[in-house]
């Protein structure tokens, strides 16, 4: 027999009993707060067919890079875990992948994987054991039992985690099908779409040139001029609107902006649309997108979001054979002092503009994003995101903020998860680290109780309706 699962119910918060006690009694203010989750990339599939999960496999491993990154990290085939390749979906018997992920759970010891994993299994499927190769069929049987029933389709997860709004993202090609079929529905969950332009932006995307063409056929311009092209973001902007959009989203390599006179941006497209463009060329286009983006947001209303520094598909021979979104996106040193100057210089002052930047370099935050963002009016902290959404990454990140930024120059949290099971699990522990870190400015005495709490339910989800303009269906 496997030993007990077990969730302390104290887990996170501070080992010296007063501090602990005061972070037990603002977070038991907060614990039961809907869950407002305005970034992320769980598929708006599941919320408009609302068909069953199909196996334990392909709900926890499939999707979840930071678990199959792990376990690639230590010689397992990502083929034997079933996760997608570029041959299409995989043929591996979801029990013995399963069985393979069971067997490597030591892996995850200490991680905060391991916090959300044995949240999902105790909080949502009542599970008692702890999963290890003993337990890995009973449990399996388990979930998957459970996942035949209504009571575990996707809407009914949704109510029963108490999400107000989930957002999440498609690209200017997506028809949004599947969140017009959700607004079609009886049901009353509030799904949302956000505005992600990557795919015909960068022109070092593989799909540059085919998403180029079909972004064109979709909204009747001419993408290959720099009118045309500018009407097709308008245009797709407006539609994202209709579906429930509130933001936009940008995935760029670096924090580069820049503010072209109108020649100068529609000479560099020509360049870019011609396939001449050199890697200078497509940065700087990248980086005058940016401002044009931000532009259109002022227009529109939509809150823009950047999120630079990664070196996506580092691992050439994964990407060769999987694709995109492998676990293999890797953080690199960011500079956004002068990178973004370029845009806030034209709209950082602006009160109708907001802008919400994220890092995966901790070391600009004291350094540069909390002044900048506790200067220009239009400027949020996003909050910890991806290898930094762990208790010690948030705490460092509340750390590192607060004294030049404050609590609201920041907006929250947002899980960015595409393993829909682990949103209510992300909430609860950003929830609680947030708790602790209230707790000890109160046993400080640089706060007092009154205001902490208040302040635990605007990091809950106070701030993030204010940040994307959510209090309000559209």
């Amino acid at each position: 027999m496997s030993p007990a699962a077990h969730l302390h119910e104290d887990r996170l918060f501070p080992a010296e009993p007063g501090v602990r006690a005061v972070a037990r009694a603002l977070y038991s203010q907060v614990r039961d707060l809907p869950i407002v989750s305005p970034h992320g990339h769980t598929d708006p599939r599941w919320f408009s067919q609302n068909a069953p999960f199909e196996n334990p496999a392909a709900l926890f491993l499939a999707p979840d890079h930071y678990l199959f990154r792990m376990l690639y990290s230590q010689g397992v085939a990502l083929d034997a875990l079933g996760v997608p390749s570029r041959r299409g979906v995989s043929r591996t018997d979801p029990r013995s992948a399963w069985r393979l992920f069971a067997e490597h759970i030591h892996l995850f010891r200490g991680t905060p994987s391991s916090i959300w994993l044995n949240h999902v299994l105790v909080e949502v499927f009542g599970i008692t054991d702890r999963l290890d190769a003993r337990s890995a069929d009973a449990i399996y049987d388990t979930i998957d039992a459970a996942l035949k029933t209504e009571a575990f389709r996707p809407r009914a997860l949704f109510d029963r985690f108490n999400i107000e709004l989930l957002a999440t993202t498609e690209s200017p090609v997506d028809t949004l099908d599947h969140h017009h079929a959700i607004a079609a529905s009886p049901w009353g969950g509030r799904v949302v779409t956000a505005y992600r332009p990557d795919a015909v932006i960068d022109a070092d995307h593989e799909d540059f040139f085919d998403a180029l063409e079909r972004f064109g056929e979709i909204t009747g311009e001419d993408t290959m001029r720099w009118q045309g092209y500018l009407a097709a973001h308008r245009q797709r902007r407006v539609d994202f609107m209709a579906a429930g959009a509130t933001s936009t989203d940008h995935g760029h390599p670096t924090a580069a902006t820049a503010d072209l006179d109108p020649g100068a941006a529609e000479a560099l497209f020509d360049r870019v649309v011609t396939g001449k463009a050199d890697a200078a060329e497509t940065e700087l286009f990248r980086a005058q997108m940016l401002t044009e983006m931000a532009a259109m947001s002022l227009e529109d209303g939509l809150v823009m979001q950047i999120h630079p520094g990664s070196f996506r598909n580092h691992n050439a021979a994964l990407f060769a054979s999987h694709g995109r979104d492998k676990g293999a996106d890797i953080p690199v040193a960011t500079d956004y002092v002068r990178a973004l100057q370029p845009l806030l210089n034209r709209f950082g002052n602006e009160p109708d503009f907001g802008l919400i930047v994220f890092t995966l370099d901790e070391t600009s935050y004291a350094r540069e994003l909390a002044p900048m963002a506790g200067h220009y009016p239009a400027m949020k902290l996003g909050p910890a995101w991806w290898f930094h959404d762990s208790p010690e990454g948030m705490m460092r990140f509340r750390e590192q903020t607060t004294e030049t930024a404050g609590f609201y120059n920041t907006v929250g949290f947002n899980d960015d998860t595409r393993a829909f099971l682990s949103i209510p699990a992300r909430h609860d522990m950003a929830r609680r680290v947030d708790c602790a870190f209230l707790a000890r400015l109160v046993a400080e005495h640089r706060l007092t109780e009154d205001d902490a709490a208040d302040l635990a339910a605007d990091l809950a989800c106070n701030l993030a309706k204010r940040a994307y303009k959510l209090d309000a269906p559209n």
